[in-house]
């Protein structure tokens, strides 16, 4: 039996009619704050448990080292999205539109995620036909993000990506389809909780304040959510008006432009972590820090982060091994190089495999721009 769960998002200005925009109510954010707090603390009370066990025994293997990593990860991201959906709620979003290639955009995403997707055994299929919106480039880029977030965490063996444009009206539609683990009540008509996950509600969130258009269908064994938007770029139809493009528009200026970002920190030296962490810990990102080269090695094999801020010291031989491993599968990919002393600050150069450098006593004053300038250049 297949169910339809449909969520609609009206478009403020959808250019074939203006349409009222539908805010979450009082119960919706108290879902939300409730569903915080128990993703967090089962997370957190299964790697308890590990925690407890491992000082019993002084005993951990491999397989229950990664699964307690894992475990305090969801915890993290779960307070993570908390903190970007706190935002949204609070209605201090900026939003900055400007004409974006979605389909430029969704391949980077895909290509960055393509090393967590193959330590997942998930694989990910894409047929992507050109298409250009105008949309807050930054909402866009954590909106595909999250969708990929919340489509790893449910697929069985791939995820499916596919996006066209509606014969009429002419709005670009993308969609991501997978199978899943059966949903239990399907036949009465009920809901899986895990399709409803914290991943899902940032989804969810950002579809509503970029007014898209968002319809999810749920089967029993199958989900697929498609994504249609209104303010698309199209060619000039007779007796059709088009949406009318301001090409001065810039980049987004949102208080937090970054959130959600991962980036990993290389650093032995514990003065230079910690003025790496004060200085970007108002930024709503995700940092690791590991000290050395083959902790970087190990993190990254799995999945990778969006930028990697590394110590000069420790760009060796084993580390130029690395980047070159991260850059030919992300020819563009951020790394941002402190040096051991100095206040100089200098963006990467044009071409691929570029970094930029950040002088020692830079970091406080230049590492949040560096990163805004570096990420944003690749989104």
């Amino acid at each position: 039996m297949t169910m339809t769960m449909a969520t609609k998002f009206p478009a403020i200005t959808d250019p074939v009619a203006d349409l009222p925009r539908v805010e979450p109510d009082d119960v919706h954010w108290r879902e939300i704050i409730g569903q915080i707090g128990s993703e967090v603390g089962l997370s957190l009370s299964s790697a308890l448990e590990r925690v407890t066990v491992l000082a019993t025994t002084g005993k951990i293997d491999r397989a229950g080292l990664r699964a307690l990593r894992e475990e305090i990860e969801r915890a993290r991201r779960a307070g993570m999205i908390g903190q970007q959906l706190a935002r949204f709620a609070s209605g201090r979003i900026r939003q900055s539109p400007e004409q974006v290639s979605v389909t430029q955009m969704l391949r980077e995403v895909l290509l960055q995620r393509g090393r967590e997707a193959t330590a997942r055994q998930i694989e990910i299929r894409q047929s992507l036909k050109p298409a250009e919106v105008v949309v807050d480039a930054t909402l866009l880029y954590a909106l595909m993000q999250a969708v990929v977030d919340w489509g790893l965490d449910l697929a069985k063996s791939s995820i499916e990506f596919k996006l066209d444009i509606k014969a009429w009206p002419p709005y670009a539609r993308l969609s991501c389809r997978f199978a899943h683990a059966p949903v239990e009540g399907a036949e009465r008509g009920g809901a899986d909780p895990a399709l409803d996950s914290m991943a899902w509600r940032l989804v969810q969130q950002i579809g509503w304040t970029l007014s898209l258009v968002m319809d999810r269908t749920v089967s029993e064994n199958e989900t697929t959510l498609t994504v249609e938007f209104p303010r698309t770029v199209t060619e000039q139809i007779e007796g059709v008006s088009v949406v009318e493009i301001d090409q001065g528009f810039g980049v987004s200026d949102n208080s937090k432009p970054l959130a959600g970002s991962h980036v990993l920190v290389v650093a032995g030296n514990r003065e230079v972590r910690s003025l790496v962490r004060e200085s970007i810990r108002h930024m709503g990102l995700l940092v690791d820090f590991v000290n050395t080269v083959e902790e970087a090695e190990e993190f990254c094999r799995d999945a990778l982060p969006h930028a990697i801020v590394y110590e000069c010291v420790l760009d060796n031989e084993r580390f130029q091994k690395l980047r070159g491993s991260i850059v030919a599968d992300m020819p563009h990919f951020v790394f941002i190089e402190i040096d051991a002393e100095g206040h100089g600050f200098e963006l990467s150069a044009p071409g691929e495999g570029q970094r930029a450098h950040l002088g020692r006593e830079a970091i406080m004053q230049s590492l949040p721009s560096a990163l805004i300038y570096e990420l944003s250049r690749t989104a």
